[in-house]
């Protein structure tokens, strides 16, 4: 984990390990991580007690469709660049394992997580990562009731409860297969809720959060790197094509934080957190989003995408 500043500033990313009693109750600890401080870093990690399993079958027998997957080309120079997405043909999670594994698409060497994310920045990528992303399903044993991120039992439940609208991938849940560079570019959530990953296996996810008080200077930052974007959609970060790197966040005083995400481990993302980050590897995640009483206000004032 490392901060771009030191000092109060800066808010450091928390790390938190609860017991099993503690993680019992989701809304409940979401709320402790909160009286903590946990939130004004916009971005903290989870570790579950040991003995919880979501899925006591293990991953072995996993070979669901990906109905879409995209193929992600990069356009820009070093540090700051646009992220376009092109659909490919549907494929299945042991064909996709293989093309991810593949010498054409592999994790090149690397010593540790630095090198590994100055190869992520500085190395041209001849051949475009292809992400299995937005994939509707679940990995989770039916019967486990505790983080189970298929029925997270927060307020945005009762969209679905009350109206019966599902939103996909924002009260209902995707599955994430990522390979070497395949990345999520800076985003808030939709409406600015909250969110919550579980890397279920495969390699780690390298995450950057910037604290929610410092969100509208970055807004203003990324205004003046891609201003005919902001021209054509005031809120154009919600596009999710944007890919700025922790040199040019340092070079404009924009302080962030990043941390690395292993395998059996949650992230939560906090409201009008503005994150980002890539996937070291092959590997699945499942995420969906979430509210709280202290989103309602957020909701009311958060600016929307109308591309």
């Amino acid at each position: 984990m490392e901060s771009s500043r030191k000092g109060h500033s800066n808010p450091k990313i928390m790390v938190f390990r609860p017991t099993m009693e503690e993680f019992k109750d989701f809304n409940k600890y979401v709320l402790y991580m909160e009286s903590q401080g946990a939130h004004k870093a916009g971005l903290a990690k989870v570790i579950p007690p040991a003995g919880w399993i979501p899925r006591k079958t293990g991953y072995k027998d996993i070979d669901l469709v990906i109905p879409a997957p995209i193929s992600q080309s990069v356009s820009g120079h070093r540090g700051l660049s646009t992220q376009y997405s092109v659909q490919k043909k549907a494929t299945n999670v042991k064909k996709f394992e293989k093309m991810a594994n593949s010498n054409c698409y592999q994790t090149p060497q690397h010593i540790d997580y630095e090198e590994l994310e100055r190869k992520y920045w500085n190395t041209p990528t001849f051949v475009d990562p292809i992400y299995g992303a937005d994939v509707s399903g679940s990995l989770y044993d039916k019967d486990q009731d505790i983080w189970n991120i298929n029925h997270l039992g927060s307020i945005l439940d009762y969209v679905e409860e009350d109206y019966g609208v599902k939103i996909e991938g924002v009260n209902t849940v995707y599955l994430y297969f990522g390979m070497w560079k395949t990345t999520f570019a800076c985003h808030t959530e939709d409406m600015d809720l909250y969110s919550i990953n579980y890397l279920h296996f495969g390699a780690p996810k390298s995450w950057y959060a910037i604290p929610p008080e410092h969100g509208r200077c970055f807004e203003r930052l990324a205004q003046e790197l891609f201003p005919s974007s902001f021209k054509a959609c005031p809120a154009y970060m919600r596009h999710k094509m944007s890919l700025i790197s922790p040199t040019i966040l340092k070079k404009h005083s924009i302080p962030f934080n990043k941390i690395t995400q292993e395998a059996g481990e949650f992230m939560i993302t906090f409201l009008y957190g503005y994150h980002s980050g890539y996937n070291h590897g092959f590997n699945c995640a499942k995420a969906t989003n979430f509210a709280t009483e202290r989103w309602i206000e957020y909701g009311k004032r958060c600016l929307q995408c109308t591309c």
